[in-house]
């Protein structure tokens, strides 16, 4: 696993790669407070959870950040990684099995292979380009 840390602020965490080939019996990966909460399981044949579902709580944020991950289902991608003041911290390339999770900061990738597929989450909800992002001018 990858950590990538803000060098404006050394101790804040922007963003994680990380492979499925890590997981030997499950990964919170994301510290618990954070908006997005990613987990990665791995279990034997016949592992059962108990049922549950979840419920609505009643939460009053006065700020929310939109914070998402990425994973490489097939093929590559390149990840550009960008600090919180839109200064470049350099890029990763990803393949199958690769996830890239962005907490803070920049960030941007470019499809390496044609077909390549990756699957995109992030905390909602969402409310529009206008209110959820800063595009940064990084010539990409």
């Amino acid at each position: 696993m990858l950590k990538v840390y803000s060098k404006v602020e050394p101790e804040k965490l922007l963003h994680i790669i990380f492979n499925l080939d890590e997981v030997v019996d499950r990964i919170d990966l994301i510290p618990d407070d954070n908006f997005l909460q990613v987990s990665v399981v791995r279990k034997p044949k016949g592992k059962k959870f108990k049922t549950h579902k979840h419920v609505y709580k009643h939460i009053n944020h006065t700020e929310q950040i939109a914070q998402e991950s990425w994973l490489v289902y097939k093929g590559k991608i390149m990840v550009y990684h960008y600090d919180i003041d839109d200064s470049s911290l350099g890029s990763h390339e990803l393949s199958k099995g690769d996830m890239n999770i962005t907490l803070f900061g920049g960030h941007t990738f470019e499809i390496l292979e044609d077909d390549t597929i990756i699957c995109e989450q992030k905390n909602g909800p969402y409310y529009g380009q206008e209110l959820d992002k800063k595009f940064i001018n990084d010539g990409k």
